[in-house]
């Protein structure tokens, strides 16, 4: 029965999300105190059990979802994501612009949201295949994997760093191994996968590419453009190699764990991207403010959504519902991380939305770690795998991608969702074969 009754919530969630487009904070919130009194709990208590999944989640993502917007919009706005693509497209030339891209999405990609990194590099892949003569697919699709990939598997991403809050992992590893399964993942379903597509015939839409272009002058160099968006990996990258090699005692090593936390690690990036990409580029400090100021605005959504998410798992938590469905699947012979990938992928397809999927599913499948060897950190990348998988039109990925390319519906399924497939089967692949080794 408590399974059932999660069964009729997820799909209750998905109608009132995609067949009646209600706000998805607010069938997160109907959906939880649907659960939660059809368990048992008493009206009063499900509204405590909201409160607190609302704050548990938020306490932490508020300052790491804040801070990596501004540095995104920074990094946008500077020109500094228009500087990389270009020195390195400059620097690979037309034979291996593919892999120019897939570095540009990539590097790109980890500071900035999906949707904002979309729209600042779109009309640069416009404008390199209109340049080369190449089709648009074939250079457009390795750039979207590494945009994709990042903002499924990597924090300070909402969904991966959120469910890596969940499950208690540790964000440096969760990004370290994110990167190592990431790189293949992208290479497969990025530039092996787009030369199958080149006869799909993509056209930008007339009135899409609108983009304000910098000149060289006005952009920042690409060494700062690079270090300034790449900063918060590399606190956190240093953080989890300090935390691995040195000794416990060291002082040294209290230090870049403190400075690599994720929240200093963002703290410190946005501080150095405001003199970098801002103050030393001719900007006052008001200009900044604002930018900083519109940044904020834009993730509210985002961060209301989660937090619907947040809810939604403490109530699972609080009727026994997660530990219910814990033992069962613990019964089972299939591995923990396969059956987590599953279920954020049965949650992607009839809800649409990645991060949907993958904070639902974190609060369904949370139990399976208790009493297991499972690494957390790979669970959080199982997830983050199957919250990528088949894309379709309850995606607004899936809408995003059709209009700018403008593609029709069979061959937007032909090429975005069989890319958005081949990332969460290559990530699962990926994390199955590190947890024969960690």
């Amino acid at each position: 029965m408590p399974i059932a009754i999660v069964i009729v919530g997820i799909l209750i969630l998905f109608l009132l999300i995609a067949r009646f487009k209600l706000n998805a904070f607010i069938a997160f919130i109907l959906v939880s105190l649907f659960v939660g009194i059809a368990e048992g709990m008493e009206p009063v208590q499900v509204v405590g059990s909201i409160q607190k999944g609302i704050g548990n989640i938020l306490g932490f993502l508020v300052l790491i979802l804040g801070l990596g917007a501004m540095l995104g919009k920074l990094v946008a706005e500077s020109g500094a994501a228009q500087r990389i693509t270009t020195k390195l497209v400059e620097k690979f030339g037309k034979k291996n612009i593919q892999w120019a891209v897939v570095l540009t999405g990539f590097i790109v990609g980890i500071p900035m949201f999906y949707s904002v990194g979309f729209v600042i590099l779109i009309p640069l892949v416009f404008t390199i295949a209109a340049a080369t003569g190449l089709p648009l697919i074939y250079v457009g699709l390795p750039m979207l994997a590494s945009l994709s990939v990042t903002h499924g598997y990597l924090p300070p991403h909402p969904a991966p760093t959120a469910i890596a809050a969940t499950f208690n992992a540790d964000i440096g590893k969760t990004l370290f191994y994110g990167i190592i399964v990431a790189i293949p993942a992208i290479i497969v379903a990025g530039p092996l996968l787009s030369r199958a597509m080149k006869n799909i015939k993509a056209t930008p839409i007339e009135g899409f590419v609108s983009s304000k272009v910098l000149s060289d002058d006005e952009m920042p160099g690409t060494a700062i453009s690079i270090f300034t968006a790449l900063l918060p990996v590399i606190l956190m990258a240093i953080a989890a190699l300090a935390d691995f090699f040195l000794p416990l005692e060291s002082s040294l090593k209290t230090l870049l764990v403190f400075m690599g936390n994720p929240v200093m690690a963002m703290l410190i990036s946005v501080l150095v991207a405001i003199y970098t990409l801002g103050l030393a580029r001719g900007k006052n400090m008001k200009e900044v403010s604002e930018t900083l100021g519109s940044a904020v605005s834009g993730i509210t959504m985002v961060l209301l959504i989660i937090a619907g998410a947040g809810a939604l798992k403490q109530v699972l938590i609080d009727t026994g519902v997660s530990e219910y469905i814990g033992e069962i699947l613990n019964g089972s012979s299939i591995s923990p991380l396969i059956l987590a990938w599953l279920i954020a992928t049965i949650i992607r397809v009839c809800v649409g939305s990645a991060t949907v999927a993958g904070l639902t599913a974190a609060g369904i499948v949370l139990p399976l770690i208790d009493g297991t060897s499972v690494s957390a950190e790979l669970m959080v990348l199982a997830i983050g795998s199957g919250s990528l998988m088949l894309s379709h039109v309850n995606d607004s990925g899936f809408w995003l991608y059709k209009e700018y390319f403008n593609l029709s519906i069979k061959d937007t399924l032909k090429s975005w969702t069989v890319m958005e497939t081949t990332v969460g089967v290559m990530g699962l692949i990926g994390v199955l074969v590190l947890d024969i080794f960690i």
